[in-house]
């Protein structure tokens, strides 16, 4: 009797020693988003009215060399260096295309840990998804794509001369992107359709680097980002190459109060700049593009139409995009 007293007394013991000594689990604090530096949508939205003042930017054009002129005094105000890559490429119609690559960058001297945002700031000689012949002749304004995205760069900057981020960061502006053949069917294309006609500035300098043997740890593309409701999917060649990087973009935008933008769907895979970045420089890069979830094509009603001008443009789309990269830029200063 004894004995099992004893022992009962031991386990119960043994039982409390054990309780008591339980790992406690803490929950890791979350990020305070209210202490992140504020992306001024109303800035963002002058930035894209300016680019479209100068008209179309289409290499060989005066819109262009002013535009391109304009960007880079604004970059070379903000940043720590500017690069520029001044060369010539030819078209898929055999012209020879003058081009200006502007790479602006913070914290140049910082190898090891770097990112990468791109957007392309020239604009389409025509709009090949308009129904009526005429109107497919017309050269497009470009505000969301090509505008939206520079803007929300030319902001970023503001926000980096202020506040320097943590990381290395290169504000890449790719020229000669939408100079690329009529789309298949279209009464404009003469010949085959090459898709390789695109990107033409993002070619060049993915195989001739701003800096001998650039690498950056990830890439953001942004590619039609400001207009009124638009969704921005999982698109495919970006999970394929950075699955991680889009769902902490994704996750940032969510805890931000933007899911209504980015959408947490599947997409097809595209070829677009990210494209060129992922295959030739190997930098795993994604794509932050407007899907439209609801309509018949893959990109944006009013892409590579004449619509495609300030009437589309939405600040709080410009707020929800350049917000969530604020966030995902400086989310260590906050944790």
């Amino acid at each position: 009797m004894y004995k099992i007293i004893f022992g009962i007394l031991i386990s119960i013991f043994t039982i409390g020693c054990s309780s008591n000594n339980q790992p406690t689990t803490v929950e890791p604090a979350k990020p305070d988003y209210t202490k992140l530096p504020q992306f001024n949508e109303d800035s963002c939205y002058q930035f894209v009215a300016k680019q479209v003042s100068f008209g179309v930017r289409i290499p060989n054009t005066t819109g262009h060399i002013n535009c391109g002129n304009y960007l880079e005094n604004y970059f070379k105000k903000m940043a720590d260096t500017v690069y520029l890559q001044n060369t010539t490429v030819q078209s898929f119609d055999g012209k020879q295309l003058k081009i200006k690559n502007i790479i602006a960058s913070f914290l140049p001297e910082q190898k090891g840990n770097r990112l990468l945002i791109c957007a392309h700031w020239d604009s389409r000689p025509f709009a090949d998804q308009e129904t009526d012949l005429q109107k497919m002749k017309q050269p497009i304004l470009a505000a969301d794509d090509a505008g939206s995205g520079v803007a929300v760069m030319m902001e970023l900057a503001r926000i980096f001369h202020q506040q320097k981020p943590d990381i290395g960061i290169d504000l890449v502006m790719l020229d000669a992107e939408d100079y690329g053949c009529p789309s298949p069917g279209s009464p404009l294309l003469k010949g085959e359709y090459n898709e390789n006609s695109y990107c033409l500035g993002t070619q060049y300098w993915c195989r001739n680097p701003h800096v001998v043997g650039y690498q950056a740890s990830a890439g953001i593309l942004l590619d039609m980002v400001g207009a009124k409701g638009a969704t921005f999917a999982l698109e495919n060649v970006s999970m394929q190459n950075a699955p991680g990087l889009m769902n902490e973009i994704w996750t940032t935008a969510n805890a931000l109060g933007f899911a209504g933008h980015f959408i947490n769907q599947p997409a097809t895979g595209i070829t677009d700049d990210h494209t060129y970045i992922n295959g030739i420089l190997h930098i795993p890069t994604i794509d932050i593009i407007y899907h439209d979830l609801n309509g018949q094509k893959w990109f944006a009603p009013h892409w590579h139409t004449l619509n495609d001008n300030m009437n589309i443009i939405d600040k709080s789309t410009l707020k929800a995009v350049g917000q969530t990269l604020v966030g995902y830029i400086y989310k260590s200063k906050i944790e």
